[in-house]
C-alpha cells in the first residue's frame, strides 16, 4: 500500500532536482549557453544551432490622402485611397501597391483606379551606419485617361541613408522610362467653340530627394526633405499659345513613422509645391500592419 505514495515521491523529486531557467531542455549545470529564447533550437550544450524565426516578413498598408494638382488645364482636388502590400526576405523585398481616387475641379468630375506598381529592391550595407537600396519596378496601365498615357512605364531607384546618433542624411534618385505617347486636345472659346489645338509631347523623367531625419524615441522617427521631379509632360504646342514648356515639380515635405507595438506602425507626411506645377498641398496617413 505504500509503493504509489512512494513513486509519486520519487519522481517530485526528480522533477524538482532538474533546473531548467531558459526551458531549452538542457540542465542548467550542462548548459554552456544560458539564457537561449524560445525560438532558437539548441545542441545537446545548449547553444544555438538554427534560429525558428521565419526571415519571411509582410506588411499590409491603407492609406488616404489629399491633394491639389493641376495635371494639364485646371487645378483639381483629390482624394485617394490606397493599399501596399510588401515582402521581405533578408536584404531583399517585393512591393505591390495602387489606390483608387475621386478628383473634382471647376468643371469636371472623375474617379476611377491609379496606375498600380510592382518592384524589387535589394538593401547593401556596406558598414553598419551607411545602407544602400537598389530597386526598379513597372508602373502598371491601370488608370483610365484621356490623355493617351495607358502603356506600361519602367522606373529604376537608389537610395543611400547615412545614421550618426539619432540622426540620419539620406538622398534618392530614380529614372523613370515613359513609354505614354503623345496626344493631341482641341481649344474652345467661352461659346464651344473649336478654336484651335494643343500638341502634348512626353518626355522620360529624373526626380531625386534629400533630407534629415530624427529619432526622437525608439519608436517614433521624422524627417524633412526636398524633393524634386521633372513633369512628364516636355512641351505643350498650341495653334493659338504658341510653344510652353513644364517645370519640374518641387516641393518640401514633413514626415512621420511611429511603431505602436510590434505589429502595428502607422506614418503622415505633408508636402508643400514650391513650383507651379506641383500640388499645392499634400497630405498623407497610413496604417501598416507587419508580421
Amino acid at each position: 500500500m505504500l509503493r504509489l505514495p512512494l513513486t509519486l515521491m520519487l519522481a517530485s523529486l526528480t522533477l524538482f532536482a532538474f533546473n531548467d531557467s531558459d526551458l531549452d531542455g538542457v540542465e542548467d549545470s550542462v548548459d554552456q549557453c544560458p539564457g537561449t529564447s524560445f525560438t532558437e533550437l539548441v545542441d545537446i550544450s545548449g547553444c544555438t544551432i538554427k534560429n525558428l524565426v521565419s526571415p519571411h516578413h509582410f506588411d499590409l498598408i491603407m492609406g488616404a490622402s489629399y491633394s491639389q494638382i493641376s495635371p494639364i488645364q485646371e487645378r483639381t482636388d483629390t482624394y485617394t485611397t490606397s493599399l501596399q502590400v510588401d515582402y521581405y526576405y533578408k536584404n531583399f523585398s517585393l512591393q505591390a501597391s495602387s489606390a483608387y481616387y475621386d478628383s473634382e475641379s471647376g468643371t469636371v468630375s472623375t474617379n476611377g483606379m491609379t496606375d498600380s506598381f510592382v518592384g524589387a529592391y535589394y538593401q547593401l550595407r556596406p558598414v553598419d551606419a551607411f545602407s544602400i537600396r537598389l530597386g526598379g519596378g513597372a508602373i502598371l496601365p491601370t488608370y483610365q485617361s484621356d490623355f493617351n498615357n495607358n502603356n506600361t512605364d519602367y522606373t529604376m531607384s537608389a537610395s543611400l541613408s547615412y545614421l550618426f546618433s539619432d540622426f540620419n542624411l539620406f538622398g534618392s534618385y530614380s529614372y523613370t522610362l515613359i513609354n505614354d505617347s503623345d496626344f493631341s486636345y482641341d481649344e474652345y472659346d467661352t461659346s464651344g467653340n473649336v478654336t484651335g489645338q494643343t500638341n502634348v509631347y512626353y518626355q522620360n523623367t529624373n526626380a531625386y530627394n534629400i533630407g534629415l531625419g530624427y529619432y526622437p524615441t525608439n519608436k517614433l522617427y521624422t524627417s524633412i526633405a526636398y524633393n524634386s521631379s521633372d513633369s512628364i509632360y516636355s512641351e505643350f504646342v498650341s495653334n493659338s499659345n504658341g510653344t510652353s514648356t513644364q517645370d519640374s515639380l518641387d516641393t518640401v515635405s514633413a514626415y512621420l513613422f511611429y511603431t505602436i507595438n510590434k505589429n502595428w506602425f502607422t506614418t503622415a507626411s505633408y508636402a508643400y509645391g514650391l513650383s507651379d506645377t506641383a500640388s499645392d498641398h499634400y497630405v498623407s496617413v497610413r496604417l501598416g500592419y507587419y508580421f
